[in-house]
């Protein structure tokens, strides 16, 4: 199968709905979690302006562990009482950092990184599956409609697992 990214285009909103179109099509009938983070980790890598790294850390269950992702190497465990990754993962609460220099214990993986968000992945029942990270060199780069957006994507990752 070849996929064609087809370019958004409308609103903000309008732009995500098409983004998550194109990712529920691509993950159409997959089960596999790498197989999908890896394959989202690239739409939304190539989707979306501004981004310095955009990817997957997935609960080993003690730690985060990077998973499928665009963008330099990164640290590959996170605990999770450590930096936005751990906090999102910790609180299962999305976390969308304007600065990160201002987050107390950010982890600089990437030193060119200014702002982040990143949306826990789990269960119905609470279980941790992991975290979709995006970080940008603008500070500011992810607004309220960002942060719904890829909220959107990671429950369609998240049927995926059901």
């Amino acid at each position: 199968m070849t996929f064609h990214a087809i370019a958004l285009s409308g609103s903000k909103p309008e732009q995500y709905a098409q983004l998550l179109a194109q990712a529920r099509a691509l993950m159409h009938g997959e089960r596999d979690r790498i197989a999908n983070a890896a394959n989202l980790s690239a739409l939304l890598w190539h989707a979306l302006p501004g981004l310095n790294w955009c990817g997957f850390y997935l609960f080993d269950g003690t730690e985060l562990v990077v998973g499928p992702f665009q963008g330099l190497p990164a640290c590959i465990r996170i605990p999770l009482d450590k930096g936005v990754c751990g906090a999102a993962a910790s609180t299962r609460q999305t976390q969308r950092v304007d600065d990160v220099s201002a987050f107390p214990g950010h982890i600089a993986c990437d030193s060119a990184s200014r702002s982040e968000l990143v949306v826990p992945l789990h269960t119905d029942d609470g279980a941790l599956v992991g975290v979709l990270d995006l970080d940008s060199p603008e500070p500011g780069r992810f607004d309220v409609e960002d942060q719904r957006g890829l909220e959107a994507i990671a429950r369609a990752f998240l049927d995926t697992l059901a």
